[in-house]
């Protein structure tokens, strides 16, 4: 059953025969190094193999996982592997997105997963169990070498290291030994000169992990390098050098291409253009008469008129700012050989296999961050592995171009290999908060047994100069270094109650920490909003988002600076709601401008800054939902949540809070049919659902029953109400209000709705001092049971004045939000310096006037000659005392132990003061079970004067007598 998967491979060259015992026959853990298109993917797909040979069958509780560093090495690795694994029963899945509520569901019935490492981290920070983590009985990492990376490589080692430390935790533990199976990983590079290191690190305490290195000469297709030196002045800039190259490029593909496809490796996506079309203009390529039918056809299924003229020259290029299509089908010319020549970014030589007979690296300068630097060692090496077809060749070449004084260096990289390094220590502190929470590491003792189940700890031992120790210390004194190093990051991290330390170094995570860790937010991000004040508007946070970490890969390309400018400021364009201040010359000012630009529906016509935008999108998305978060956790800040919560809504939505093309987010409505509803007016869901079905579709130009689908869809949107009373319990500082959410269309929803079922609402209310008096999630699903729900809430007097602001924000539509003004009523009016101001009208729609009567209207008590009021005479003709309310005026008030008072403290059985406080409650339930605002307003009725009401009785005067003709 397993010869499906090994079909494409009539025969094992001799890295895979070398690897064949110990990975079919044997579960130890396995590091190849080799060079590329020597089969390591077979390597794979032969440790499956042996899990299936092991498990019994049906296998239900086994899971494998395959970690690529990027999205198109899984894409790639999906499609042959769903093809190849499913007809034998295993099911393949593919997570690389930013999903959240489906990933778990999905996995747990999934075999094989494939996945990045950031992907697989952020996912397994939320697990609340390692559960799913335990199944996992195989670990593939391809391009193990990503490791060394500056950005990317400290999450792979974390993620491994957390892998090999839940295994080791539960080896531990007597209930587990001999039923936990043992977890097997399999690493695999072209380019790893220290594999020996790799395989120490991922050995386990029962046996070491084999290590395969094969040697160049061992690989399939022969590779002669060549390093060419140009010359370059010291006033020379890079960008004008790589320019100079441009006019190399033909002849160099005319000198080493025998007349077979070469791929040129450039350093930016402009210059992959620029470089292309000097190539056509230079070189003329034999084309037979098919072969330019063939590129006709292809030509015409292009997008871009650009490449469709070079592309008849026998030239294209390729990066990831082009339209899919487009690529797809250059991909597909230069595979079958159609296309001599593509010019690509480095990008390619790790995302997509296209292999060429010639490979050219045009400058071993690129550019990263707004700077040019040096490629690693490692990303020339990828990109001289694109040299070399097994199906066709036997030889290949690869050339460098370099500037002359750097040509001794690459030919000595190419002799030789650059030691590979961890980058962890790096990126610690966000490494070390993410274990804590996830009680990985509880204490110092473990963090260091964490520290050294790293790569981090194998390589300080062995090159210690490299991570900042001093190169004579022995093993005692590198461990003792690195528990300094794990000490300062848990300071730092407990400097912003990330995490709290008792005496004895003990960890617990709080709040912050874990919302940090489950939305896989950066520390600078949230030392940045650590700041924050409370107050921000919208355009605020936006700013403040824009510069957090999560979009350091977005850059600020030179060509784009106009496009942005434009809809930064212009007199005759649509421009963005907040404008930036200046130029736009950073690349801050790009993202606040791109959001922005989403947000307000202004068309950005290129592609690559329309890609810019979805990834800072989908980053802005987990970035705002955990600031909402963030500051419900923190107090004074009832301005800053409420526009979290809409930000975040509108990220989600990619509208303004505002917005009037409400129907952009119904099925099937884009921005151009938005666009047209808003010219006809209908800038509401309720004037949507208005309207008649034969006119949306004139509107939208469409036929029927498109306009009753869109009224459907509407129809079927959550639709809520608020009702705010103010329940008759309150005192000088403290009010009681009923806040009633209505779901008014419930009974419609019960069949069919248009939101999904995790959608909700979040009641959220503030007072005039920033207070935030009430925050809290409602699921549509809680609703749906009764239609409304009921809460009743304490609202503390705020000092600026009584105004409340409660707020319905939905999370995932604009359009049916609800905010509400209300003025809490108190007992005694809001003291101003030596004067009482009176509460103002009371704002809401169900007004407290009717309830209590208006606070201006209420009597002011007597006072008699004496001083003493006229309730005091009252009670001490009873022979009782005053009772412990403190009502403004007794004389009015609800209450009659304030008229009449309360027995003398001797006459009340018990001398303390619990049972005088129960005496007390007694006397007053005892009086009367009508409520105190219903007596107040009959005390009112009956203290009125009677007024005879014969006195505006209309009398009508004797007529004159007519007067005579």
């Amino acid at each position: 059953q397993f010869r499906s998967i090994f079909k494409e491979f009539p025969y094992f060259n001799y890295a895979q025969s070398k690897a064949l015992d110990d990975l079919l026959y044997t579960d130890r853990n396995f590091v190849v190094c080799a060079p590329t298109g020597s089969g390591k993917t077979v390597m794979f797909e032969l440790a499956i193999t042996r899990l299936l040979m092991e498990a019994p069958l049906p296998w239900l509780n086994i899971k494998v996982v395959y970690m690529a560093p990027i999205k198109a090495l899984c894409s790639q690795r999906f499609d042959d592997w769903k093809k190849k694994f499913e007809p034998i029963g295993l099911s393949c899945k593919e997570l690389t997105g930013d999903t959240v509520m489906d990933d778990l569901f999905e996995i747990h019935h999934a075999h094989i997963i494939i996945t990045t490492p950031e992907k697989w981290d952020s996912m397994t920070r939320r697990w609340r169990d390692n559960s799913i983590v335990q199944l996992v009985r195989l670990f593939l990492i391809d391009e193990v070498h990503v490791i060394k990376d500056e950005s990317r490589g400290a999450t792979l080692e974390v993620v491994v290291s957390r892998m090999k430390t839940i295994q080791s935790a539960l080896w531990r533990l007597p209930e587990n030994h001999g039923t936990i199976p043992p977890l097997r990983f399999i690493a695999v590079s072209a380019t790893i000169p220290n594999a020996e290191d790799i395989a120490e690190w991922l050995s386990d305490s029962k046996m070491p992990a084999v290590c395969l290195k094969i040697d160049e000469d061992q690989r399939p297709v022969k590779l002669r390098k060549i390093v060419l030196g140009f010359p370059c002045s010291n006033n020379q800039t890079e960008f004008k050098f790589d320019l100079t190259l441009n006019y190399k490029i033909a002849s160099i593909i005319q000198t080493y291409s025998e007349q077979k496809p070469a791929l040129v490796f450039c350093a930016t996506r402009k210059g992959v253009q620029q470089a292309a079309s000097v190539l056509a203009k230079d070189a003329k390529f034999l084309l037979s008469i098919e072969q330019k039918e063939r590129l006709q056809r292809h030509a015409n299924s292009l997008k871009d008129s650009k490449l469709r003229d070079l592309l008849m020259y026998g030239v294209a290029y390729h990066h990831a700012g082009m339209e899919i299509s487009d690529r797809k089908i250059i991909e597909g010319a230069f595979t079958v050989g159609d296309l001599p020549v593509l010019f690509t970014t480095s990008t390619l030589a790790v995302g997509v296999n296209l292999p060429a007979h010639l490979v050219v690296i045009k400058s071993t300068m690129h550019y990263v961050g707004g700077v040019f630097q040096e490629y690693s060692e490692t990303d020339i090496l990828q990109m001289i592995g694109r040299a070399g077809r097994p199906q066709f060749d036997t030889t290949a070449t690869a050339v460098i171009m370099t500037r002359w004084s750097t040509r001794e260096k690459y030919i000595q990289m190419l002799n030789g290999a650059e030691i590979i390094e961890s980058s962890l220590h790096r990126h610690l502190v966000e490494h070390l908060n993410a274990e804590i929470v996830l009680r990985t590491v509880t204490d110092v003792a473990v963090a260091l047994e964490w520290i050294r189940s790293t790569f981090l700890y194998i390589r300080a031992l062995k090159n210690p100069t490299h991570y900042g120790f001093s190169s004579g210390l022995d093993k005692i004194g590198i461990e003792a270094k690195l528990q300094e190093l794990c000490l300062k990051n848990l300071n730092e991290l407990s400097s912003f109650d990330l995490i709290r330390m008792d005496e004895a170094n003990n960890f617990k995570p709080t709040e912050s920490g874990r919302l940090m860790a489950w939305y896989y937010i950066a520390f600078d991000t949230v030392k940045q909003f650590f700041t924050i004040k409370g107050t921000e508007t919208l355009n605020e946070l936006i700013t403040m988002i824009s510069n957090c970490t999560e979009f350091l890969d977005v850059k600020l390309r030179t060509n784009e600076k106009k496009i942005l400018n434009s809809l930064n400021k212009d007199k005759d364009k649509i421009t963005i709601r907040f404008p930036v201040e200046g130029k736009i010359k950073t690349r801050e000012m790009k993202i606040n401008c791109l959001i922005q630009a989403q947000l307000g529906c202004i068309p950005v016509q290129d592609f690559t800054l329309t890609q810019d935008t979805g990834r800072i999108f989908r980053n802005g998305l987990r970035v705002t939902r955990w600031l909402c978060d963030f500051l419900a956790s923190r107090k004074n800040n009832y301005s800053a949540l409420l526009n979290a919560l809409i930000l975040a809504k509108c990220f989600r939505c990619k509208l303004w809070e505002n917005s009037l093309h409400v129907s952009k987010q119904l099925e099937k409505i884009g921005v151009s049919l938005s666009n047209a509803m808003v010219n006809a007016g209908l800038t509401s869901f309720k004037k949507i659902e208005d309207t008649n079905a034969r006119e949306l579709e004139l509107i939208l130009n469409r036929h029927p029953p498109f306009g009753n689908q869109i009224k459907e869809s509407v129809f079927h949107l959550p639709k809520y109400e608020l009702d705010i009373e103010q329940l008759p319990k309150y005192s000088d500082t403290l009010a009681e209000i009923l806040v009633t959410i209505k779901l008014t269309n419930y009974e419609q929803l019960q069949t069919k709705r248009t939101a999904t079922d995790f959608h909700y609402v979040t009641l959220v209310i503030g007072d005039a001092d920033n207070q935030v008096i009430f925050n809290q999630k409602i699921m549509d699903s809680v609703l749906l049971k009764t239609g409304n729900l009921m809460k009743k809430i304490d609202v503390k007097r705020a000092l600026k004045s009584e105004d409340i602001s409660i707020n319905l924000i939905s999370s995932d539509y604009v359009g049916l939000d609800i905010q509400q003004a209300f003025t809490a009523f108190y007992l005694t009016p809001k003291p101003v310096g030596s004067k009482v101001v009176t509460n103002p009208k009371l704002k809401a729609e169900s007004s407290l006037d009717e309830y209590y009567g208006s606070p201006q209207s209420l009597p002011v008590a007597t006072v008699d000659t004496g001083g003493r009021s006229q309730q005091e005479i009252t009670y001490k003709k009873y022979g009782n005392r005053e009772c412990n309310h403190r009502c403004k005026n007794k004389d009015v008030c609800g209450h009659d132990c304030c008229k009449t008072g309360v027995p003398p403290k001797s006459d009340i059985n018990g001398d303390s003061k619990f049972s005088l406080y129960l005496a007390d409650l007694r006397s007053r339930n005892s009086i009367s079970s009508v409520p105190p605002v219903k007596r107040l307003k009959m005390q009112m009725l009956n203290q009125r004067q009677n007024v005879d009401l014969n006195q505006f009785v209309f009398t009508p005067k004797p007529l004159l007598p007519a007067l005579p003709r």
